[in-house]
């Protein structure tokens, strides 16, 4: 620490992102990246788009907010474009949390929500997840503070169906419900209709996994016009450039071959399935998933063990060190070639423990 931090600072614990390692080439299955390269009409879209940044972007985004609320059957006024889904996360932290309201958010879930309750100093409430890593509905009903939870849930994959959803955010009319929707095109359905029905509810979503541009840095937000009215208010008064030029042109092109993309989340989710039956072939408990990851562990290997010797064999899953999930480890679905790697090394490091 410098002479110059602040307690603000040196009290703050930061997000840790997954290993992006130069050293050597890696199977990398510990981001939840897509293992699909962008379509060749995103790229060229980009190329287009560079053409033109000696101008500022648009701030409004137009034409991808229009096309999303398109997809999405509601008004470009319930859509707002920000850098990535963290950004209209810190976004909601910003306009809507303080020390009356408060958070509330699952004990294990996406590392970001700890991280913005802390970096504003919110009373910050974790919820437990149940004995088999799933959220009790009813833990979740007539809270007093706003809330938070990926659906699917990151680490686990778990997934709680729209009705389900819609309960916590019946219930809670007085505060925002913040549904992270970062991986529902692996299965899951999504709750955005029912900003339509309920004022208090923001979901939250990503071009990073299910449309390949996780570089491209582009999330969004869906809510009641009111609500993403305040939000841009935070970010006119942050950032108001805050999607660039090209990334913005990517992600249109790639909205564009929606159904190229969504066909692409099919075969993810047969890798899953595949690589889920070989895993719990090789004895394995695996959490059913919903998301383009598996959670699993092994009696025969501790987590950290499994990632570690996975590593060495130049493949990389993502493990965690909080005590309840430390047996467990993260990882990504990719393609068929990549998974049967991955199952040849876990099956070698399993015959010599």
């Amino acid at each position: 620490m410098s002479k110059f931090t602040s307690k603000r600072l040196a009290a703050m614990v930061p997000y840790v992102p997954g290993e992006q390692p130069r050293e050597r080439k890696y199977i990398k299955l510990n981001t939840n990246e897509s293992p699909f390269p962008p379509r060749e009409a995103v790229t060229e879209a980009a190329k287009a788009a560079a053409g033109t940044c000696h101008l500022y972007c648009d701030p409004e985004v137009t034409a991808l907010t229009a096309a999303l609320a398109e997809r999405y059957g509601v008004q470009p006024e319930n859509v707002l474009i920000t850098n990535g889904s963290d950004e209209i996360l810190n976004f909601f932290f910003m306009a809507f949390c303080d020390e009356e309201s408060g958070v509330s958010y699952p004990d294990i879930s996406y590392g970001f929500y700890s991280v913005f309750a802390g970096l504003y100093h919110l009373p910050a409430k974790e919820i437990p997840l149940d004995d088999e890593l799933r959220i009790r509905v009813e833990d979740w009903l007539d809270r007093d503070t706003n809330l938070v939870f990926a659906n699917p849930n990151a680490p686990t994959g778990r997934y709680l169906p729209p009705a389900e959803v819609e309960r916590i955010v019946a219930t809670n009319r007085n505060r925002i419900v913040v549904v992270d929707e970062a991986y529902i095109d692996f299965g899951g359905e999504t709750v955005a209709p029912l900003i339509k029905k309920y004022d208090n509810l923001l979901v939250t979503g990503t071009f990073s996994k299910s449309r390949a541009l996780a570089g491209g840095r582009v999330g969004f937000g869906i809510a009641d016009a009111a609500m993403i009215g305040e939000l841009k208010q935070i970010k006119y008064s942050t950032n108001p450039y805050n999607v660039n030029s090209v990334s913005a042109a990517m992600a249109l092109a790639a909205l564009r071959e929606d159904e190229v993309y969504m066909d692409r989340c099919h075969t993810v989710m047969e890798n899953r399935a595949y690589t889920t039956k070989a895993l719990e072939a090789l004895g394995f408990a695996v959490i059913p998933s919903m998301a383009n990851f598996v959670f699993a562990k092994s009696e025969r290997i501790g987590g950290e063990a499994l990632y570690l010797a996975l590593k060495e064999r130049g493949i990389l899953v993502r493990h965690f060190k909080n005590p309840r999930i430390k047996d467990y480890n993260r990882i990504t679905i990719g393609t068929r070639e990549q998974m049967d790697a991955l199952l040849e090394a876990v099956n070698e490091i399993l015959k010599e423990v």
